[in-house]
């Protein structure tokens, strides 16, 4: 059951200006990657997604003056821009695109708060019906060209685990091993391999699991098709009514949905696009890079104290730029995205040392 949130005056008049400059900064990002740009086709798309997001702006800017508040005036996010131009020279745009929709579906949870608080007339929820339906399009729209741009998270995921991961490790490591820095790298390094190679494997297992489950119920399909096309569509018929479909309606779907065997199929199991050879290495190979940071100082310093200070310097600075770019191009809060991931990193580090220091008090090693 739908329920009504509790938004104040205050806190909405706050929030609609927050709206308003969130979507101009995104109007302003998706026009200057759509004139960056060489492939057509996503030129064009990108255009019709800058549109989209300059008649949202023009929504919110009419709220405020229907209200009587000031409308800010609109300041370009300059070091975004910059970024994400500098960036598309050498990446593809699709690769940044998938990082800049990571914050749509937030937009969107947020604007559906505002559609059940009671505080905008009948027009304007209309209006902002359609809004919250395109901010959940975006990605949408984009899916048919990325394949492969779902790496981009795996990268991301995959590389935040090696540097948590190892820098806990390796801060444990240098509790109990104070005086042998070079020992606290190879563990470190033979951790960090080991860890790369079951985080790609996993990832690989995972895919390639899920894609051969869906290849074999596409053959089950095939087959019952084959010997029994009745069967096959009473079973659709089943799906349908089980979705919520009135038994009526599913039974008038299936009529004229049933004898094209081959669309019937792609509807009750759709095939996997994912590739598990692809996300195998963006997972290991992010997560190398991420080993690298927390792993380098112990290969330089002679002291375990000096390699862990310049390692928890190195890592954190990685976890910050990671988690920058993550807020920078999702539209996320920087300041509180670097701190969850430095924290957790650091956090992380912490117990794996305090655990470090007290076995090598408890064994004297």
């Amino acid at each position: 059951m739908t329920h009504k949130k509790s938004l104040s005056r205050d806190d909405f008049d706050s929030l609609v200006v927050n709206f308003y400059e969130n979507e101009m900064n995104d109007f302003t990002t998706y026009e200057m990657l759509a004139r960056s740009c060489q492939q057509s086709d996503l030129s064009h798309l990108l255009h019709k997604i800058s549109k989209m997001e300059k008649k949202h702006a023009e929504f919110w800017k009419g709220i405020l003056e229907r209200r009587g508040q000031e409308v800010p005036a609109f300041r370009p996010p300059r070091f975004r821009l910059f970024l994400l131009r500098f960036l598309a020279k050498y990446i593809n745009p699709l690769y940044l695109i998938v990082l800049l929709e990571m914050g749509e579906n937030k937009a969107a949870q947020v604007y559906h708060e505002v559609l059940v608080s009671g505080l905008l007339d009948d027009k304007e929820n209309e209006c902002l019906r359609g809004i919250i339906a395109d901010e959940l399009e975006h990605e949408k729209l984009f899916h048919k060209k990325s394949k492969g741009a779902s790496h981009v998270r795996d990268f991301v995921l995959g590389m935040n685990d090696g540097l948590v991961e190892i820098l806990g490790a390796v801060t444990g490591l240098s509790a109990a091993w104070p005086g042998k820095p070079f020992a606290v790298a190879m563990s470190g390094l033979i951790v960090g391999i080991a860890g790369a190679l079951s985080m790609g494997i996993g990832a690989f297992i995972s895919v390639r699991s899920q894609r051969q489950v869906n290849e074999a119920n596409h053959e089950r399909l095939n087959l019952l098709f084959s010997v029994d096309p009745e069967k096959a569509q009473s079973e659709f018929q089943d799906r349908l009514e089980e979705a919520g479909f009135p038994k009526e309606m599913s039974a008038k779907i299936v009529k004229e949905v049933g004898p094209r065997s081959s669309s019937l199929i792609k509807l009750l199991q759709p095939k996997s696009e994912e590739n598990e050879w692809g996300s195998a290495f963006f997972t290991g190979m992010a997560y190398l890079i991420g080993v690298f940071f927390p792993v380098l100082p112990y290969f330089v310093f002679s002291s375990s104290y000096m390699a862990l200070a310049a390692s928890v310097f190195l890592a954190g600075i990685a976890l910050a730029v990671v988690g920058s770019l993550i807020a920078i191009f999702s539209g996320l809060s920087l300041r509180l995205k670097v701190l969850e991931m430095v924290l957790s990193g650091f956090s992380a580090a912490g117990i794996a040392y305090l655990f470090g220091h007290l076995l090598q008090k408890t064994f004297s090693f």
